[in-house]
């Protein structure tokens, strides 16, 4: 029997086999290898691994949020009309028919009662945002307390921080949008702030209305920088955060097979990429329910703007409430220097504060390298305990942002309490100095107390609730060794070492450089590590576990012996 050998493969050769008539689809793959040399680059990153903890689906849920974000904001353009031209309202919603209003709100209107869909494409664009800023401040809180932000991801942790500040500004100027009385309200109050800085905020305010407040600028300026140039910037340091992910390797808890060298988890493909992809539909599901079910911004209600008019109990959108928490419990503070006038209780809360808070979280992890003199790269977590400095500094950063938080609803607690606005200013003038320190203090403690109460558990086992009585007569409870994954758990960590200065002189008897800030390091490294409790020895955890293995020894001859006399 004879075969046609010129369609046959060949497989004795010293290239790879390949099909006699390639598919279209892999002739296409092959030219495009040929030209851009993706083969290399796929084959390497799909089988990347990524460890497998809850705590990092928060930044997932921050991705996510941003893609829906992206899809319904792309639904909207379609019919809002960013202009501040004067029409009379004559649609669907009868309440306000035949009232003059801008375009801008008659779209908005429009997109609310008449576009099919359109009210549950606004509500998902909103819930969207508010979930998005949520999530990238907790996602933030995570990688902070567990110490994510060391060698070699400082980079990342101030993209992180860009894109928290780029998102808040994001959603100022989205939420601006409608013209309604409520957003108009807030435009009103960025006027003021502008105004605020001597010398050149008139200026300012000029230039971004385009003329005296409120100008028929302000509202196509806002859509053109919220639909192109802050989502551009946003995407960009998404995918700078997101290169830099892959390109360091995701970080990951101690456990057993988990070293500072190596990833334990499952490839991107197919598993991580089905669990990506699923947990996408998740967030997507949710944000659709919220959007379906739970009303947001109702502009109907507010009527369109009026700049005559201000509606009662206006808040911001919750991310904004911590400026506008200062802004109402900071006295009223004015300096009349140079032929201007300064308004520090303007400028303080709203223009200062936003800067020096942003500049702190992006500082922390050159700081705390600074102290500790650590230049080592970091892959494994740390648990927030074996940090009780650096866990605390982050819970007073939150206390602070609570208390002017809840400030900033100061009129609300008042009539809701029928309570003094004026007490409850006093009170929070307080607790925004005070509660942060307490929750330092109580913090740290605490962190130290656990750290304690590990090395005991470390040292001592576990109690079993089984009662031995010794041939002496007295009693005591058997306790049993931790688990091996626990105590690796426990022990995964670094010992901390206080930096001491050896000398101000050289050997010539000049003083040295830097000696002020050597000896600033030194306080701060003692401030920050002295009350530590540090994990046991080797020694300590042998002689422990010798006494532990004699305890149950002894139990069990005691067990036998009783045995034999039964």
């Amino acid at each position: 029997m004879s075969v046609d050998t010129s369609k046959v493969a060949s497989t004795n050769g010293s290239k790879p086999a390949t099909a006699s008539k390639p598919s279209k689809a892999g002739s296409l793959a092959n030219w495009a290898d040929e030209r851009l040399g993706l083969a290399g680059v796929v084959k390497k990153n799909i089988r990347k691994v990524f460890p497998d903890h809850w705590s990092f689906m928060l930044g997932e849920i921050a991705l996510w949020s941003f893609v829906v974000l992206l899809l319904t904001g792309v639904f909207l353009t379609f019919w809002f009309v960013p202009s501040m031209g004067h029409v009379t309202y004559e649609g669907s919603y009868a309440q306000l028919r035949g009232i003059g209003m801008s375009e801008a709100m008659a779209s908005t209107l429009n997109i609310s009662f008449d576009v099919r869909g359109g009210l549950l494409m606004r509500q998902m664009h909103h819930w969207a945002a508010m979930i998005f800023v949520a999530s990238m401040m907790v996602h933030m809180m995570r990688v902070a307390f567990t110490g994510a932000y060391r060698k070699p991801r400082e980079l990342n942790w101030v993209i992180g921080c860009l894109l928290l500040f780029l998102g808040t500004v994001e959603g100022f100027t989205g939420y601006s949008l409608p013209d309604d009385l409520l957003s108009g309200t807030g435009i009103r109050a960025a006027d003021g702030f502008m105004k605020a800085s001597p010398v050149i905020g008139t200026y300012m305010s000029f230039f971004l209305f385009g003329g005296e407040f409120p100008g028929e600028s302000i509202i196509p300026r806002l859509y053109t920088i919220h639909v192109l140039l802050i989502p551009g910037l946003l995407l960009a340091l998404v995918a700078a955060h997101m290169l830099l992910l892959v390109y360091h390797k995701h970080t990951q808890w101690p456990g057993p097979g988990r070293t500072q060298e190596n990833v334990v988890g499952y490839p991107m493909l197919p598993v991580y990429m089905a669990k990506a992809g699923g947990f996408f539909f998740v967030v997507f599901g949710v944000i659709a329910l919220m959007g379906g079910l739970l009303s947001i911004n109702p502009v109907w209600k507010y009527g369109p703007y009026d700049p005559t008019k201000v509606t009662a109990g206006a808040q911001p959108d919750w991310y904004m409430g911590w400026p506008d928490g200062l802004l109402r419990i900071i006295p009223g503070w004015e300096s009349y220097w140079f032929g201007y006038t300064w308004s520090w209780n303007v400028m303080i809360p709203i223009l200062v504060a936003p800067i020096v808070a942003l500049l702190i979280l992006i500082a922390m992890p050159f700081v705390e390298q600074w102290i500790t003199g650590d230049k080592r790269e970091h892959h494994l977590l740390q648990r927030p305990r074996n940090a009780p400095t650096r866990t605390a500094f982050f819970v007073a950063l939150m206390t602070f942002y609570g208390v002017t938080w809840a400030a900033g609803g100061n009129d609300i607690l008042a009539v809701r309490f029928h309570l003094s606005i004026n007490q409850i200013t006093y009170i929070f003038r307080v607790l925004w100095i005070v509660g942060p320190i307490i929750a330092f203090i109580i913090t740290r403690r605490w962190c130290i107390s656990l750290q304690r109460h590990d090395n005991e558990k470390l040292l001592h086992g576990y109690e079993t609730g089984i009662i031995m009585r010794s041939a002496e007569g007295s009693y005591s409870e058997r306790h049993l060794p931790l688990p091996l994954d626990k105590q690796y758990a426990l022990t995964a960590r670094d010992r901390d070492e206080i930096y001491t200065v050896e000398s101000d002189t050289d050997a010539n008897g000049v003083a040295a450089p830097s000696t002020r800030a050597n000896r600033l390091r030194e306080k701060l490294s003692k401030w920050k590590f002295q009350h530590n409790v540090q994990k046991p020895t080797a020694a300590e955890l042998e002689e422990a576990h010798h006494h532990g293995d004699h305890d149950e020894l002894h139990a069990g001859e005691e067990h036998k012996e009783l045995d034999s006399k039964h």
